[in-house]
Formats: structure tokens, C-alpha cells, sequence
């Protein structure tokens, strides 16, 4: 039976840029997720998991998250609920330059749960670098969001972006899943499950093959 995981809540940059500025979440529909990161972090008070805040700055001249605009400052959601830990940070990677690594290990935490935004820069890099420093970590696509991009290297949808990590994510970085499922997972006091590459690209075989 796998061990009861050691929960922390990760609550990525929720800020008014995201909801009422120049960068808005279009996929999923940023109420939906911002009403799952309100029950996901009303769930973790409930349970005792604790809940860390984070929050970007970039410098005062910047378009975007500029220290001291209306753009940066947490959304109500988050902004009115509490936390235990807070977290400052203008790289993407909640771990980048804020001792968050020490924080958790401090509470013997194994397992890290990420929503807040975006789905494809800040939430995958603190994936990725959790993974890379040995904890487990659970990625709410419905609690999380992407905008659309398109530069040289093309166009992408935000529905396409957030699919796509989403899958990558799932196929061996992170257990993918539903706030619900969340909720159930911590209830029980059990882990989610993730795939690996192996099965993830065996399905997708089966799949084109059977087209």
C-alpha cells in the first residue's frame, strides 16, 4: 500500500494580470479555475495541507506583473484566503531564488500539488524542477491556464497549449487530474496516479494505428 503522501498545496501567481489585464487565461475559462483554486486551497485549510502563495514581480517599466501595478497584485480569490507560507519570485520556477525547497523539506513534505498560472511557464517549470529534487507532484488542469501564443516558431492555441503539457505532464512529471479528484485523493489519504512515457506513448501507438 502506498505510503499517505505529504501534501503542499502550490498556489501560482494568481494575479489580476491573469483575470483584468493584458494576459488573460482563455483555456479552461479562468472562472472555472479560479473557483477551483478557491475550493482546492479552502480544502487544503480543511485538511491540514499546508498552502503556499506565490506571487511574480517583474520591474516597474515592465508591460506585464510590474511591481506596484493593479496587474500584479493577487486576484481576490487568493488574496482573501489564508496561507502558510508565501512566496516572491520573477523567474519561473517557484524554486528559482526563493528557498521554497528548504520550506518544504523543513515540513517533510513529499508530494507537491500545483495550480495558479500559467499551465506552460510557471506551473511546468516548478513541475519539472520538483520532480528533479525527488518529490512527487499532482498538476489540477482545471485549477490551472493557458493564453495562445504565436512568434516565429508558429501559433498555438491556448486550448492546444494546455492540452499538451497536460499530456507531457502526465506521461511522467506529474499525476494529472480534476480538482475533484483532488479533493477525493486527500480525503482518502492517497496518492493520484501518473503514467511514464513508456505507456503513454504505447496508447498513442495503439491509437494511430487503430485510426
Amino acid at each position: 500500500m502506498s505510503a499517505i503522501p505529504r501534501r503542499a498545496l502550490v498556489v501560482i501567481d494568481v494575479q489580476n494580470e491573469y483575470v483584468t489585464g493584458d494576459l488573460p487565461i482563455e483555456y479552461p475559462d479562468v472562472r472555472t479555475s479560479l473557483a477551483n483554486i478557491g475550493r482546492a486551497m479552502d480544502a487544503a485549510r480543511a485538511a491540514g495541507v499546508p498552502v503556499v502563495v506565490v506571487q511574480n514581480f517583474a520591474p516597474a517599466s515592465s508591460p506585464l506583473f510590474a511591481r506596484g501595478s493593479a496587474g500584479a497584485e493577487l486576484h481576490p480569490v487568493v488574496a482573501s484566503r489564508e496561507r502558510d507560507h508565501y512566496v516572491e519570485k520573477s523567474l519561473p520556477s517557484a524554486f528559482a531564488q526563493t528557498g521554497l525547497a528548504d520550506w518544504l523539506a523543513a515540513r517533510g513534505i513529499d508530494t507537491l500539488t500545483v495550480a495558479g498560472y500559467m499551465t506552460h511557464n510557471c506551473d511546468a517549470s516548478t513541475v519539472f524542477e520538483a520532480t528533479h529534487r525527488g518529490l512527487k507532484v499532482e498538476f489540477l488542469a482545471d485549477a490551472t491556464g493557458s493564453v495562445p501564443y504565436e512568434n516565429d516558431a508558429g501559433f498555438a492555441s491556448a486550448e492546444d497549449i494546455h492540452r499538451v503539457f497536460s499530456v507531457v505532464m502526465q506521461s511522467r512529471f506529474a499525476a494529472v487530474a480534476t480538482t475533484d479528484a483532488w479533493l477525493a485523493a486527500v480525503e482518502a489519504g492517497v496518492p493520484l496516479p501518473v503514467s511514464n512515457i513508456y505507456v503513454s506513448n504505447q496508447k498513442a501507438r495503439a491509437t494511430q494505428a487503430a485510426a
